[in-house]
């Protein structure tokens, strides 16, 4: 294979992509913000949120995807009932930059079938699509595809490994120059460059070619949001982006260079894999309007937030005492844990290190994510350190609260960032991947 070549990374080169979740990232936003609970169905939401995102310059816009009603579906508007894919096709039209990532789980769709519709996606686009690839872990999807239970976790991580190899061999199945598209000769695709991937593998056998021809940045940039061991070895052979749980600039920093590690390992320039923290912003003007603004939300959910963090660190709900701490041994000797390491391991990470209390827990964890409760300013010096420390590519922003969450961020906290240096004024680039300074795409590495 080719090796990447180096990029530099300017000051300013910080990566910030916002999320679009139900009608945010709160499980209180719904009751908190002005507008209907059905807003996260309207387009006219997303459109708002879009051009948002496009006016602060963020570098992209992350949809999730929800394949069951389960957790907190029905107790708030879901996080990902609309498909991002058709959702972020329309929004493709009322953007000219922003970067549009998708959300898919490579455990319930075929290979052939993504890598279809991300590359339309893409070329609809002019070349700002991104692929989430998540292996799914909540085990009420399986019954929705006909299985009994979920695959286990090394099961369906084993599985995205050979689907990501499938989808990248399809992208490139298509030669640089295969359209032609001449119409004194006739020609309108060079056949040679035009070829079947014949894959057999353990979980898919695929002729192909691809039904379309490469995108304007060769490939949709992809993205995968895994902590376990399997995880971070699917993000570093295959991700150009990681995102990832770290409630800790400490833990953001060892999760970091063990992915760049990695990265290294399979052949690849380490700044060929940005690293992405979530981040959870709850702005006021002052620091006790921030906090108040915290406290509502959390008073208008706080059932639903302790059934949420029960289920999420695989224990009952009764084990979780308010005022005692976190039970963490407990939560580490459940064998059956079939769900998501990374948030797991860091709520219980911050729970040890900081001697919180479930309580506590609950106020400080922003889902799981680093949250900031404060001033424009307080979020943008937690921002700015984490960056200039080295822990951080940038961050996964998941607003509390939208759209006015957002609004407030690029209003307020985006002029901060950039009269610190630490972020840019304008696009870079004509594509996603050049906007986020990735290298250009490769084949695949074996």
């Amino acid at each position: 294979m080719n090796t990447p070549r180096e990029h530099r990374t300017p000051e300013s080169s910080l990566i910030l992509i916002t999320t679009a979740m139900g009608v945010g990232m709160h499980l209180g936003a719904w009751r908190y913000r002005t507008g209907e609970a059905s807003d996260y169905l309207d387009l006219d939401f997303y459109q708002h949120i879009a051009r948002s995102a496009e006016r602060g310059v963020l570098h992209g816009l992350f949809l999730a995807d929800t394949l069951a009603l389960s957790e907190e579906n029905l107790e708030r508007p879901n996080l990902g009932a609309l498909d991002p894919i058709v959702v972020l096709s329309a929004l493709a039209s009322v953007t000219a930059r922003l970067g549009l990532v998708a959300t898919s789980s490579t455990t319930f769709n075929e290979p052939f079938n993504l890598a279809r519709r991300f590359s339309a996606l893409d070329h609809l686009s002019g070349g700002r699509a991104g692929f989430n690839v998540v292996t799914t872990f909540v085990p009420d999807v399986a019954a929705n595809f006909g299985a009994s239970d979920l695959p286990q976790h090394d099961n369906r991580y084993a599985r995205a490994e050979e689907a990501m190899d499938v989808i990248t061999a399809l992208w490139h199945s298509w030669g640089e120059d295969a359209l032609i598209g001449d119409k004194t000769t006739g020609v309108f695709a060079d056949r040679e460059q035009v070829q079947p991937i014949d894959h057999v593998g353990q979980h898919f056998t695929v002729r192909g070619p691809l039904t379309l021809p490469r995108t304007r940045q060769g490939r949709p940039v992809v993205f995968q949001a895994g902590a376990s061991e399997t995880g971070r070895r699917l993000a570093a052979r295959t991700a150009d982006a990681v995102f990832t749980v770290q409630n800790t600039r400490s833990s953001a920093s060892e999760f970091r260079a063990d992915i760049r590690r990695r990265a290294e390992g399979f052949g690849r320039h380490p700044d060929s894999v940005k690293v992405l923290p979530g981040l959870v912003p709850v702005i006021g003007r002052t620091r006790e309007d921030a906090r108040d603004r915290k406290l509502a939300l959390d008073e208008l959910s706080a059932d639903a937030e302790l059934r949420k963090l029960a289920l999420r660190v695989g224990v009952p709900v009764d084990a979780l005492a308010l005022d005692k701490p976190l039970p963490v041994d407990l939560i580490r000797a459940n064998p059956s844990f079939n769900a998501s390491h990374g948030f797991r391991d860091a709520v219980v990470r911050l729970a040890v290190e900081e001697n919180l209390t479930v309580r506590e827990v609950l106020y400080r964890n922003g889902g799981g994510h680093a949250q900031v409760v404060g001033t424009p300013d307080d979020v943008a010096d937690l921002i700015t350190d984490w960056y200039r420390n080295g822990a951080v590519d940038g961050f996964n922003l998941m607003i509390d609260v939208l759209p006015d969450g957002l609004d407030d961020f690029v209003d307020h906290v985006v002029p901060r960032l950039q009269d610190r240096g630490v972020f840019r004024t304008e696009y870079q680039g004509t594509t996603f991947r050049e906007d986020l300074g990735l290298c250009p795409t490769v084949q695949p590495v074996s």
